[in-house]
């Protein structure tokens, strides 16, 4: 009988993963082209990538429900790098930045990348999106982005005012780019529950391909060899003579980092929508250095845990890592026996995706939340680093954000150590906090909160806990809520002050 259930219970995984892997596999496949021409790349460095993210790092994965693949949190500095030092310097340049993360997860240094601040994270990310968003904007118009963020700005007017009424590639490509568009945002609008799974993304690029087919538009196309394998570019002779260039070391550093945080951004993120196992940290740092040290090799884009494609696959019921490792498998069958549709595929409309998903990566909620949960410091801590991504470069305004954070130490500068006293009794897990509970301290904070058995009461005595900052209140939030909403039961004691901070979490 315990057989018998044990096979059914797999069967039903099976199913469900199956089925989520192809929703997956529809919301990847414009998303991998798009942020491949956002990276000034060929289309087909996304979808190599996208093949890796999903057979190697999904088998790897220590968050078996995160998908990989190519993300538009690295299209920018990948863009500076190919327009700097040319498509060649691509290849080593991630090599190194995957055997840092390897490292790093060897290193159990996970936690450290979920200890950095909130607002410097979603600032960067807001601020890329805002380069995406300025970019793509002239792929609409059948054109090229420009060197930087000011200049494509700057010369957003002059698209706009060369327009006329004598249509021509130029006016054609822009209705394409607006058709896909306004197919994207008005099906999330409108569309049934029955059918909430299929991805607006897709729709948009079907509707603005039939269109140029069926017309037989002159605006340009998707291009992809009719071969992957002629696509991988094998290390040369001179592959590594890049690592002697500091420059470019830099670069290695701040894809890795980048690319790391975000990752572990999204795998937390993941692990509030489901009940299932909880990431292990180090072990998706590992698999991720994999994948992009792979991904070097053959001259992709770099890769990153990726929130709405894992998203998708948790709201599609996928139960195990067999979703993400299909999803790598349909890519490549698509790709293998269908290039040539690819083909027809107008860059205005993945264009036109990039800008919906570089527009939502501007996430003005958040700076909102920021400055009224946490106040003015972390407020300004995004928008320096938003401000700074977008008019200097991605490297200056994540530095800056780091250092701004470090302000939020200064009134916890005499307690910054934090203890944690822990102790079961019966069947209630008892937690003391001493001490001042900040980024600082956050590892050890979240290993303590996360390895409580999930069906033990616990009870938080922060008597003793001298102050909080919003990098640590935000995990603890998160963790409050997680539990509340899968009904166990969590008790705090302590300042009125502090508990009703936690209030609507619990």
């Amino acid at each position: 009988m315990i057989a018998i259930g044990k096979k059914g219970a797999s069967s039903g995984s099976f199913v469900r993963d199956f089925t989520a892997s192809i929703v997956v596999f529809l919301v990847a496949m414009p998303l991998c082209m798009g942020i491949a021409i956002a990276s000034g790349v060929p289309p087909e460095k996304g979808l190599i990538t996208g093949i890796v993210g999903g057979l190697v790092v999904g088998f790897l994965a220590g968050s078996p429900l995160q998908v990989s693949g190519p993300a538009a949190g690295l299209a920018v500095i990948v863009f500076e790098l190919v327009r700097d030092h040319g498509l060649s310097a691509l290849g080593p340049i991630l090599v190194l930045a995957g055997l840092l993360q390897f490292v790093a997860g060897v290193a159990r240094l996970g936690g450290f990348f979920r200890s950095i601040s909130p607002a410097v994270v979603h600032g960067m990310l807001a601020g890329i999106g805002a380069l995406i968003v300025v970019g793509q904007f002239h792929i609409l118009f059948d054109g090229k982005p420009l060197s930087n963020g000011l200049a494509n700005l700057t010369a957003m007017p002059g698209r706009i005012l060369g327009l006329s009424l004598d249509m021509r590639a130029t006016e054609y490509a822009l209705m394409i780019g607006l058709v896909t568009i306004a197919v994207m945002l008005a099906w999330e609008k409108l569309r049934p529950a029955s059918l909430k799974l299929v991805p607006g993304a897709l729709l948009g690029v079907v509707a603005a391909t039939l269109i140029a087919w069926m017309t037989g538009l002159d605006i340009a196309r998707v291009d992809v060899p009719a071969s992957l394998i002629g696509a991988i570019e094998a290390p040369g002779t001179g592959f590594f003579a890049s690592f002697g260039n500091p420059s470019l070391l830099a670069t290695a550093l701040a894809i890795a980092f980048i690319a790391s945080a975000e990752t572990l951004l999204s795998a937390a993120a993941v692990d509030r929508m489901h009940d299932g196992p909880r990431t292990d940290y180090n072990k998706e740092l590992r698999a991720q250095g994999v994948g992009n040290l792979l991904c070097g090799l053959a001259g992709a884009l770099p890769m990153t845990g990726v929130i709405v494609r894992s998203s998708a696959n948790v709201q599609a019921g996928a139960k195990t890592r067999t979703s993400t490792i299909l999803h790598g498998v349909w890519i490549l069958g698509f790709v293998a026996l269908l290039p040539w549709l690819l083909r027809e595929i107008p860059m205005a409309a993945l264009g036109g995706i990039l800008v919906v998903t570089g527009w939502r990566l501007v996430s003005v909620t958040h700076v909102k939340h920021l400055f009224h949960n946490y106040g003015v410091l972390p407020a300004a801590t995004w928008a320096a680093t938003f401000l700074l991504v977008v008019f200097t470069d991605l490297l200056t305004g994540v530095l800056v954000g780091l250092a701004l954070s470090l302000i939020e130490l200064i009134p916890y500068r005499k307690t910054l150590r934090l203890k944690v006293e822990e102790e079961h009794v019966g069947e209630e897990s008892q937690l003391a906090l001493h001490g001042s509970a900040t980024f600082v301290s956050l590892t050890h904070l979240t290993a303590v909160l996360e390895r409580i058995p999930n069906e033990r009461p616990v009870h938080i005595d922060l008597h003793k806990l001298n102050g909080i900052d919003h990098t640590s209140e935000e995990m603890v939030r998160e963790w409050l809520a997680r539990r509340n909403g899968s009904g166990k039961l969590v008790r705090l004691s302590g300042p009125d002050s502090l508990i009703a901070r936690f209030a609507a979490a619990h």
